[in-house]
């Protein structure tokens, strides 16, 4: 798939590892990932994702396509910090953490072609973007790269969140509405995957109501804001005790004083409360 209700993707400045429009050169010649058979070109199209999209598949069986959103998945780009390097002797792998969970990149290493491939040179706490396929091996998934680079400027981070949200969206919803997009291309979240709404849109308050979603939807009528808040809590692994604000302000993308703001809101419509101390939140049962 090339596009998404008109939504192009970006060929994300990779060097040598790709060509535009948001393909991997030469990926009409591969297989699918473990299974027989040719696949078309808009089959091997990259997709943007979040490693929580990647730890959710479940595979039935050794073999199997993955399917995300009900769609096939072949290549796929991730963003996130590397927190630990493990090199061997043929391949790297890094630990990558993109606020929604972490994954296993292993980057194989050409003994002729060391250092040119840019797969060497990565440190920890550095932010890439990964380029590659997902790989299962005895049960434990990890992301094959076919190639890496260092993202320099952090709004590259939230845009491929908002990036990965807005194809979820489109695959498991459909086409946004006339104007629901608020005017902000690939501005929607998405519940199930990480967040819902677009990162950084403004406006809090009810009265703003998205292209997704219906009228029996919980989050029918919210700003995309305060979808975004929703639909994060709605997903977060903060145990019995809740999330910070500051780990929501972290992984959003907005301000800390915003998202307060957010969740008072949601407190006020019976959604949210606080735990441990007033900057912790927790949802209600839904």
């Amino acid at each position: 798939m090339t596009s998404y209700g008109g939504y192009q993707q970006t060929s994300y400045g990779a060097q040598g590892g790709g060509d535009g429009g948001g393909f991997l050169g030469g990926s009409q010649q591969q297989g699918s990932q473990g299974g027989g058979g040719g696949k078309s070109y808009g089959d091997e199209s990259l997709r943007p994702v979040t490693i929580k999209q990647l730890l959710d598949w479940t595979e039935a069986f050794p073999g199997q396509d993955t399917i995300i959103d009900g769609s096939p998945l072949t290549q796929l780009t991730i963003v996130g910090q590397i927190r630990k390097i493990n090199p061997q002797a043929t391949n790297i792998t890094y630990t990558l953490d993109d606020g929604t969970g972490t994954i296993d990149v292993k980057k194989w290493v050409d003994a002729e072609k060391s250092g040119d491939d840019g797969a060497e040179g990565f440190n920890p706490d550095m932010y890439v973007r990964v380029w590659g396929r997902l790989k299962s091996f005895n049960g434990k998934k990890h992301v094959g790269a076919h190639f890496m680079r260092e993202v320099k400027e952090f709004d590259e981070v939230n845009y491929h969140l908002v990036e990965a949200a807005y194809v979820h969206l489109y695959l498991t919803k459909g086409a946004p509405t006339q104007g629901g997009m608020g005017g902000q291309q690939g501005g929607g979240g998405g519940d199930g995957m990480f967040v819902d709404g677009g990162a950084g849109a403004g406006g809090g308050g009810a009265g703003q109501q998205g292209g997704y979603g219906n009228a029996n939807d919980r989050t029918a009528g919210m700003a995309p804001r305060t979808k975004m808040v929703y639909n994060y809590m709605l997903n977060a692994q903060g145990g019995g005790e809740g999330v910070t604000v500051f780990d929501m302000a972290r992984d959003t993308g907005l301000a800390v004083d915003d998202v307060r703001r957010e969740c008072e809101g949601l407190m006020d419509g019976g959604v949210l409360y606080t735990t441990v101390d007033d900057d912790t939140w927790a949802m209600l049962e839904v």
